[in-house]
């Protein structure tokens, strides 16, 4: 087995693994990240909607909040320097009966206390100007809300890293890790076994994070949450798109709602709903729950024709929460809080995850000392 000695390894090659391992690398650090796939971005990364989120949702003050709205701007510069495709479609935020209004006006409120732009308020003949398909009582649009090519996003972020030095190790899982008096040690597996030594470690492991901290020798157990597993499903629309913008109706306990999202090829696609199951590997969309979609897509959108929704994909939610409990805040976990000095845990980075990734990068570079970056 060999033993190498790297300057900063990140677990995980989703977009925040990248974002983070290229921050790092950036800031002259010597980076590696392993990846248990044979490719980036297999998780959670390419398994959602797409949408560059505007920080409507989020409790003022939350890492959540703060770092989507940050995330957001970033993005849209950084794709826009890189020739990462995004459009800047907008969203409405529709209620679709009198009784929904006082949840539509909270999320207004939170949104402007949390300092998002581009939002007006849209009548039903508002909405039916723009968006004709669409049946509401009263509606808002986040002007800043998009969609952005995650993948094209990724290949950049790899892109970066390689450029600045770094590199990704495909098919390397790791098998064991302890905690070493100047840093982390690491046994990975896969074709070419090594031991790998590290003063800066950052475990953005996704679903697996929690998991790797369990594995981790002498980690405090207390600072190792409980994951749970929330399935969102997709069903794609055939014949006639609707829709040149997204439609969100009122969020659910677990997820925003089946929403109406739209990819930069103009084809419609609806979820996530939330299903909870026991394995992270279930990734199989069932046709029977389409009926469910049938109906709330209908609360806003009464001419989808029967037989018009096809399974698609399906994605699965890193939650620290379960069903019938509060969602949490993101946790970006430094040795500020566990001791460990040198390691970032990010746990629980579900959406708005794809959006405040850059944010979430320079988050953990400061949890770990290292200077700001005067660019992106």
């Amino acid at each position: 087995m060999t033993a190498y000695s790297i300057d900063a390894v990140v677990i995980g090659a989703g977009v925040v693994g990248l974002a983070v391992a290229r921050r790092l690398a950036l800031a002259g650090r010597e980076t590696l990240v392993i990846e248990a796939a044979d490719a980036i971005g297999t998780g959670t990364s390419s398994r959602n909607s797409e949408v560059i989120h505007a920080a409507l949702y989020y409790p003022t003050g939350s890492l959540k909040a703060a770092a989507c709205l940050r995330g957001k701007e970033l993005l849209y510069r950084y794709a826009a320097d890189r020739g990462v495709s995004t459009e800047n479609c907008g969203k409405l935020m529709v209620a679709t009966e009198t009784s929904q209004l006082p949840k539509l006006r909270a999320i207004w409120d939170q949104a402007h206390a949390n300092g998002v732009t581009g939002l007006a308020w849209m009548t039903p003949e508002d909405v039916r100007a723009i968006e004709p398909e669409v049946a509401c009582v009263k509606a808002f649009m986040s002007g800043t809300t998009g969609i952005v090519d995650s993948h094209g996003l990724m290949l950049a972020l790899q892109g970066d890293l390689e450029d600045a030095g770094g590199m990704v190790a495909f098919e390397t899982p790791v098998l064991s890790a302890e905690i070493a008096a100047n840093g982390i040690v690491l046994q990975t597996g896969g074709a070419a076994p090594a031991e790998i030594a590290t003063p800066m470690l950052v475990n953005a492991a996704g679903h697996f994070a929690p998991k790797f901290l369990r594995d981790l020798k002498d980690f405090p157990a207390d600072w190792i949450p409980r994951q749970w597993y929330a399935k969102g499903n997709y069903f794609a629309l055939t014949g006639r798109q609707p829709f040149s913008r997204l439609v969100y109706p009122m969020p659910d306990a677990a997820g925003l709602g089946v929403h109406a999202t739209i990819d930069l090829q103009g084809r419609c696609r609806f979820g996530p709903d939330v299903e909870w199951v026991e394995n992270e590997h279930d990734l199989v969309v069932d046709p029977a729950r389409a009926a469910g979609f049938y109906a709330a897509i209908r609360s806003y959108w009464p001419g989808l024709p029967d037989d018009a929704l096809q399974p698609d994909y399906a994605g699965i939610r890193p939650k620290l929460h379960g069903p019938g409990t509060p969602m949490p805040d993101f946790r970006v976990d430094g040795p500020e809080a566990h001791g460990i000095s040198g390691l970032v845990n990010l746990l629980g980075i579900e959406s708005p995850g794809l959006t405040a990734s850059l944010a979430l990068a320079d988050i953990v570079a400061k949890r770990l000392g290292l200077p700001v970056l005067e660019t992106v």
